[in-house]
């Protein structure tokens, strides 16, 4: 079990617009983040994870690509689909697949989309909700599924 913490938290208020920076938001469950555009019932994209180290690998502030929760110490490139985020004390992510790179990644650096090619982060479900902060530390854990298989092997 991996363990980091979250280092930047961004809301997407207006299409288009830029991030807002803000050190603490409210996870409601199977929506996602309040006042977030992103949020809908039941879409597999409530909220982006993505890890400050390949940020600044390519260069790239934390917000900049357009992630909800910026974390540190934790390498997103071996999350897979099912795992659980923990998040503080009260919020839990599910993990729904990788984020992938759209053309907009063009409009912040030409040639990003394909520099971000796996590796633009994880997007997730909120499965409990409650408040995320800055400074919080993150958790990933297996999903049901792979610790079911490991217990039976």
């Amino acid at each position: 079990m991996e363990q980091g913490k979250v280092v930047a938290l961004y809301l997407c208020k207006e299409h288009r617009q830029p991030m807002t920076s803000v050190q603490k938001a409210v996870a409601i469950s199977d929506l996602g983040l309040e006042d977030d555009r992103h949020a809908r019932q039941g879409s597999a994209r409530q909220v982006l994870v993505m890890d400050a180290e390949t940020l600044a690998a390519l260069d790239l502030t934390p917000g900049e690509i357009k992630e909800n929760v910026t974390v540190q110490g934790l390498d997103l490139s071996s999350v897979t689909a099912g795992q659980v985020f923990f998040i503080g004390d009260e919020v839990t992510l599910e993990a729904t697949g990788p984020c992938e790179p759209c053309s907009r990644m063009d409009e912040i650096r030409p040639g990003l989309r394909t520099e971000l090619d796996g590796r633009r982060g994880i997007v997730t479900m909120v499965l409990n909700g409650g408040t995320l902060r800055v400074g919080d530390a993150v958790r990933v854990e297996p999903s049901k599924e792979a610790l079911l298989e490991e217990a039976a092997r």
